[in-house]
């Protein structure tokens, strides 16, 4: 009897237990007073808005869209290259080469230094025997002194032990005086017979009497054979030797 007592107790007292457990838990469950609710913050990132892409419009020269077309070989477009424009550059102001300015002899004229005649301490006088015309021969100054001289008018010419000087062929005058520096020539033509036929008392000379100026007088060998004659002449000083064979 007292076993049976026992066994419904415990039953009993747990039952009671149980119950005591959940009046527990209404009361911690039902808030005293209400609170406002507290809105959540939610650490999941908004969800993102779909973007609605726009179609790509097709090609107008009918490759399909999104590459190259089916069968043809890819195309680089090659860039037109500019023309290349040629400029010229300004040209420099030329510059004016520095040279050592070299001795000239003075210009005649009025500004020039007067010059003085040849004489026989001046030049050298040489007398010799030209092809052309015939019966010419040519008489050549050539200045071998340190300063100009003038080579004036016609020289003054005889043969071997005369006394007068032949003629002069006035038509020859040129129209300048020579001037010759030192180291140049003038020229004159010597004329050793005249016109063939009468008495012209022709003779076989060894020299040649030459007065550049009055007062200086130059005697030089004959070529070998110089036969003159009455008829004899001689030109005017010329600058060319072409010049006083023509006469």
């Amino acid at each position: 009897m007292r076993t049976s007592v026992r066994r419904l107790a415990l039953p009993a007292a747990a039952l009671a237990a149980a119950l005591a457990l959940t009046a527990c838990q209404s009361t911690d469950q039902e808030p005293t007073a209400k609170s406002p609710e507290k809105p959540q913050h939610s650490t999941t990132a908004p969800a993102a808005t779909p973007t609605t892409a726009e179609p790509t419009p097709p090609p107008t020269d009918g490759t399909p869209a999104g590459g190259t077309p089916t069968g043809a070989p890819s195309q680089t477009p090659t860039p037109t290259p500019e023309p290349t424009r040629t400029t010229t550059p300004g040209k420099p102001a030329p510059s004016t080469p520095t040279t050592t300015a070299k001795p000239r002899p003075p210009a005649d004229g009025d500004d020039a230094p007067a010059s003085r005649p040849c004489t026989a301490a001046d030049v050298k006088v040489v007398a010799s025997k030209v092809t052309r015309p015939i019966n010419h021969l040519a008489l050549t100054i050539t200045n071998t002194g340190g300063v100009r001289c003038d080579a004036m008018g016609a020289p003054l010419v005889g043969f071997d032990g005369s006394q007068a000087p032949i003629r002069i062929v006035e038509e020859s005058k040129p129209q300048a005086v020579v001037t010759l520096l030192p180291g140049e020539s003038a020229y004159a033509s010597l004329i050793l017979t005249g016109e063939p036929g009468g008495d012209t008392h022709g003779m076989t000379v060894r020299t040649i009497k030459v007065n550049l100026t009055a007062d200086s007088m130059e005697t030089v060998t004959a070529p070998k054979g110089t036969y003159v004659d009455d008829g004899a002449a001689v030109s005017y000083w010329q600058r060319e030797l072409e010049d006083a064979l023509q006469y």
